[in-house]
């Protein structure tokens, strides 16, 4: 049973809600429940296309705990996925001891890396990832100092008259001037954005570390948002120094299953004894020799 959270608090976002559940339906979760504090109709139509089995009308941090451990209405699940702004994102780091997450998944990140391009559509990136909440980043790092003139210029008339935009900007959004394209590409992988954005294929083909990475003029952020095929489900807060975006593979359990016969163990057992008694476990060469006797 897995718990999809998806935000709703200040926009309807079915495509989160597909995002998370269709990866469970395809790998064949039994029962999916789905947690969003305004379902509009949008969210509920995509969540009879993806097969959910329920959606409950509850949001925030409590939402989450309700998954984590049940409520008399909300069954407890076995793992949450999905993202959140930084109160959902906290109670899941919370409740992981008890139940499974897929990882922190907001608030959300941009990072974009250019040292030429159209300024108007490089605020156009810069703007559209601040709109989702007060809390997100939204970063230009570039080693000319006139892209960083012009791309200031275009962001202030583009936010303009945009509060949330406006305030996401003020506190957490930076144009950062490097040396180098190489101190540019070092600073973005210290970072370990959610989203990064390159401005050519040679920087494409550096080691990267980001959720999710968009190369070229064409490849903008919200493309990856609805239609490239990418999950926009995506490690933040750096943790994408260890993981990538929600795939199928997170909603399989693995394990291994072992048979073995006499003759088996009987080869098997030259590699066994010498490495239990190493590490001073004789009751594990024990229980090999004893089979083999």
């Amino acid at each position: 049973r897995v718990g999809c959270y998806v935000p709703g608090g200040r926009f309807p976002l079915p495509s989160s809600l597909l995002m998370t559940a269709v990866p469970a339906r395809v790998v064949g979760v039994r029962e999916i429940i789905a947690v969003c504090p305004r379902p509009e109709p949008a969210v509920m139509a995509a969540a009879v296309e993806a097969g959910v089995t329920r959606l409950f009308r509850v949001g925030g941090a409590h939402a989450v705990a309700a998954l984590a451990y049940g409520t008399k209405t909300i069954p407890r699940v076995d793992k949450i996925v999905g993202p959140g702004n930084r109160y959902v994102a906290t109670a899941k780091a919370i409740v992981a001891g008890d139940c499974a997450i897929d990882f922190y998944a907001g608030p959300t990140e941009i990072v974009i890396v250019a040292g030429a391009g159209r300024a108007a559509w490089i605020a156009a990136d810069l703007v559209a990832q601040a709109e989702h909440d007060p809390d997100a980043r939204a970063v230009l790092i570039t080693w000319s100092e006139p892209l960083a003139a012009r791309v200031s210029a275009a962001v202030d008339r583009a936010a303009a008259g945009r509060a949330v935009v406006e305030q996401s900007l003020a506190a957490n959004g930076a144009i950062i001037v490097a040396r180098t394209e190489h101190e540019a590409m070092d600073l973005a992988n210290r970072f370990a954005p959610e989203h990064l954005v390159v401005d050519r294929e040679s920087l494409a083909r550096r080691p990267l570390v980001a959720g999710a990475v968009f190369v070229g003029d064409f490849s903008a952020q919200a493309a990856g948002d609805y239609a490239t095929g990418s999950n926009h489900v995506l490690p933040t807060g750096g943790a994408a120094r260890f993981r990538g975006g929600l795939n199928a593979a997170d909603f399989v359990r693995v394990m291994a299953v072992q048979r073995v016969t006499r003759p088996g163990l009987a080869r098997l057992a030259d590699t066994i004894l010498p490495l239990a008694r190493a590490e001073g476990l004789q009751a594990h060469a024990e229980s090999v020799e004893l089979r083999l006797k």
